[in-house]
């Protein structure tokens, strides 16, 4: 483990002030949830299930129902080629810290969720950013990547479909990142937590841990499937020698996950086709409203529409006050949008269009901008 010191981390602030008191969320980076009950309800015997569950110590590893059924959305993974963790930011945290030392070099990706260049200086190790701009699309610049990387590359991280831009590679970029990974050598990690909210089916990659010999693909339970309270993500990969130093730190940070959980994730991967087409529906649906705003408001904002998952992020004129703006939204219209120096873009924000009530929400930001 590093001794350099973490920053706070500024999204997660910036909802603990503001997120269970603002009565439309407008910058939600997951999809619609469910209960508990509607989860049970998916099929026959959940309920006899979760009542009979032993609340005892599980797996390291995770239940080994729950490893079978995210194996079984990998071509080619088994149950032993999967971690569970408790969340997809400790798949981060463990991520890092098994993998890097100080002395070695990663490249991560931005804009980016704070945890993913934070936690990869924490460890010590040298930190290079990929920066991808709003002026080119958000485009990927793999000849930059390429010049980035260097003999002492221990890990690239990227994530696609990304936050917070709802872009995502194609095919032939997610080729050439994998081949400057093997190049180098290097532990590709690809935060894939958006994956199967793709807004076009074709768009869909292959997951890297499918793609290439020594990557690790980050999961969650939160984002496309919308149940971020069952706190589960996991950690999957062809390469069992890079999860094994992963479990082994997991014994000093949650040793296992909630059994409860546990079982109702498993419940619901084995339902997941019905939780993301609802999701995609609602996603879909919201989008087309964003894409009537942003036109009407072009003179406000600049949009680069996203193709995956349920986030964006418009730039705001360069007169405009952004922190100020979501401040008083936030005050005045119970509207929450995030700004975007949270991502150290503070033209931006980031919008969330994965909700039912997003069209309310949209409408009453439209009422206040007058």
């Amino acid at each position: 483990m590093g001794s350099i010191e973490l920053r706070p981390f500024r999204i997660e602030q910036y909802y603990a002030e503001h997120e269970f008191t603002a009565r439309y969320m407008l910058s939600s980076s997951d999809c619609e949830s469910r209960t508990v009950g509607e989860l049970l309800e998916l099929e026959p015997g959940a309920q006899d299930a979760l009542r009979e569950l032993w609340c005892g110590y599980t797996e390291s590893p995770g239940a080994p129902a729950l490893r079978a059924e995210l194996a079984a959305g990998y071509d080619g993974l088994g149950p032993d080629d999967v971690l569970v963790t408790s969340c997809a930011e400790e798949g981060i945290f463990l991520g890092c810290h098994a993998l890097l030392r100080p002395g070695d070099h990663a490249v991560v990706e931005t804009p980016c969720y704070e945890s993913a260049l934070e936690l990869s200086r924490s460890t010590g190790a040298e930190v290079s950013e990929w920066r991808r701009r709003h002026d080119d699309g958000w485009a990927y610049d793999l000849d930059e990547l390429a010049r980035l990387v260097r003999a002492a590359t221990r890990l690239i991280y990227v994530n696609t479909p990304h936050n917070p831009t709802g872009s995502h590679l194609t095919h032939h970029e997610l080729a050439g990142v994998i081949e400057i990974a093997r190049g180098c050598g290097a532990v590709l990690f690809c935060d894939e937590v958006y994956r199967d909210l793709e807004h076009e089916p074709e768009l869909r990659l292959p997951a890297a841990c499918e793609a290439y010999e020594r990557a690790v693909s980050l999961g969650s339970m939160s984002k496309s499937l919308g149940l971020p309270g069952l706190r589960l993500g996991w950690l999957a990969s062809r390469d069992r020698a890079l999860l094994e130093p992963v479990l082994d730190l997991k014994h000093y940070t949650t040793i296992c996950s909630s059994a409860p959980s546990e079982l109702l994730s498993t419940i619901a991967l084995r339902n997941r086709r019905t939780l993301l087409d609802r999701n995609l529906e609602i996603v879909r649906g919201n989008l087309e409203l964003l894409d009537d705003f942003f036109e009407r408001r072009d003179d406000l904002f600049a949009w680069v529409r996203p193709s995956a998952g349920p986030i964006g992020f418009p730039r705001l004129a360069g007169d405009v006050d952004v922190e100020q703006l979501c401040a008083s939204l936030v005050a005045s219209a119970g509207v929450l949008l995030l700004p975007g120096a949270v991502y150290d873009e503070p033209q931006h924000v980031r919008v969330g269009f994965g909700r039912h009530n997003m069209p309310e929400a949209l409408a009453r930001l439209d009422e206040y901008l007058g």
